[in-house]
């Protein structure tokens, strides 16, 4: 059953598509980065950026290298599309766009993650085989068919994605709609819209629709008397999300998922009418089937696993940030804060105030006066700073911080020297105070 499952061949027409689809959405990103000014903001401009714990050694490119940078990205973006040397392009996008995810987390988006896995997993995948220059450049690639596993490794890899996005948002800022107020607040201006958004009964609306499309739409999609309802509801959905929220093109990259989940002849028939059909239906084993099986496995206990590691550090997720990131934990919260850095000469004792202003910039400054990782990584480079002076110091922070509507309270211990501290992503960091806040319902699911 499992063999029948997993390689029988099919039609491949949703993989070719959806290559074409992702090269085309992938470049969008990359050259849109550049003309909105985001590669600018947060790759250029700053002399110091705050990097994923560990990965310090990547550093942004002086100049106009990042720009390069992005437009080259986008330019392998286009060379899938056209499946053109595709797995050296695949492979070189996917290694460049993990260096740009993890050389900087001010501008955090979970879609970035995503991206990373969807194109690591389609750099395995024979997506050129069919409708693409290297099947014309070398006819003896050219496949109409592939292993019915292609399918279901997206489509198991989204159904991961949709149902923790669902369970993470079972919790009573979510429950009582107060975190879709706030999210609607800083949309208030949207012309027509704007006013629409600030009304409870479509804080209702959003709220539950958030919970029930992310636990549904996947079943819906695979189940034939549903798929089109659940085709039509995705649209409405992610088409909002991309209006309100203006999230680049994490909605139409999920859009083009589906794909995957209507029957290859229909995607054929109606995208690539010029490509042969496939019709065969013979199941057997790929001399890989072991070593995928392996991998496989490892790879989706690590997926399913990695979300579930907040429930074994000491603290609410909300509050410390343990935990959050890489767990699909999306539009969950929105966070305010004051921190206030105070460096100590250890030799004579001095004491002196971090002007914040001469070393971040607006939103890097929003950061670390409410998260504990960018505090902890500020201290880190003040440290650094005065080293380079041939000077030891201490670093302390008093920070108070607002989570959604709850009250402010302190987030850091003011006598812990953060500069001497270490970071361990698997544990509880203790100079992180408790929530202010405690219920039952955010004990019971976060």
């Amino acid at each position: 059953m499992g063999s029948r499952l997993l390689f029988t061949k099919m039609d491949n027409s949703p993989l070719v598509l959806f290559r074409i689809f992702f090269g085309i959405l992938i470049s969008l990103e990359c050259y849109g980065a550049i003309m909105t000014g985001w590669v600018r903001t947060n790759l250029v401009i700053p002399d110091f950026t705050f990097t994923f714990i560990g990965f310090e050694w990547l550093r942004n490119l002086l100049g106009p290298g990042m720009y390069v940078y992005f437009f080259v990205m986008g330019s392998l973006g286009i060379l899938v599309a056209l499946g053109y040397r595709y797995r050296l392009s695949m492979l070189s996008f996917t290694i460049m766009w993990t260096g740009a995810y993890l050389m900087q987390k001010t501008s955090y988006n979970n879609h970035y993650y995503l991206l990373i896995l969807i194109s690591a997993i389609m750099s395995l995948l024979p997506a050129n085989h069919s409708v693409s220059l290297d099947a014309r450049n070398n006819p003896g690639i050219r496949k109409e068919w592939m292993y019915s596993y292609v399918k279901w490794l997206i489509v198991l890899q989204l159904f991961i994605v949709y149902t923790y996005a669902s369970i993470a948002k079972w919790y009573q800022d979510w429950f009582d709609f107060s975190i879709i107020e706030i999210l609607m607040k800083g949309r208030s201006h949207y012309p027509i819209i704007g006013d629409w958004l600030q009304l409870e009964p479509v804080h209702q609306v959003i709220g539950l629709t958030g919970i029930l499309f992310d636990l549904l739409v996947v079943p819906a999609l695979l189940w034939k008397p549903t798929r089109n309802l659940a085709f039509i509801c995705s649209i409405i959905f992610h088409l909002f999300n991309s209006m309100v929220f203006q999230i680049g093109i994490f909605p139409y990259l999920s859009l083009a998922f589906i794909v995957f989940f209507y029957p290859p002849e229909t995607i054929q028939r109606i995208f690539l009418p010029g490509k042969t059909a496939y019709s065969g239906k013979e199941s057997t084993k790929p001399a890989y089937a072991r070593p995928l099986l392996l991998l496989g496995g490892l790879y989706f206990v690590v997926q399913i696993l990695l979300p579930l590691r907040h429930h074994a550090i000491p603290g609410n997720v909300l509050w410390t940030e343990e935990g959050h990131r890489l767990s699909w934990r999306m539009m969950l919260r929105t966070r305010q804060g004051q921190a206030t850095f105070t460096v100590v000469d250890r030799e004579t004792g001095e004491r002196r105030p971090v002007n914040l202003h001469e070393h971040l910039n607006p939103k890097q400054r929003q950061k670390i006066a409410a998260y504990p990782d960018f505090i902890w990584q500020f201290a880190q480079h003040l440290e650094d700073i005065y080293a380079r002076e041939g000077k030891e110091i201490a670093v302390y922070v008093e920070s108070r911080v607002r989570v959604n509507n709850h009250a402010f309270a302190p987030l850091v211990d003011p006598n812990v020297d953060l500069a001497r501290e270490k970071w361990d992503p698997w544990r509880h960091h203790n100079w992180i105070l408790p929530a202010p806040w405690s219920s039952e319902v955010d004990q019971l699911i976060q």
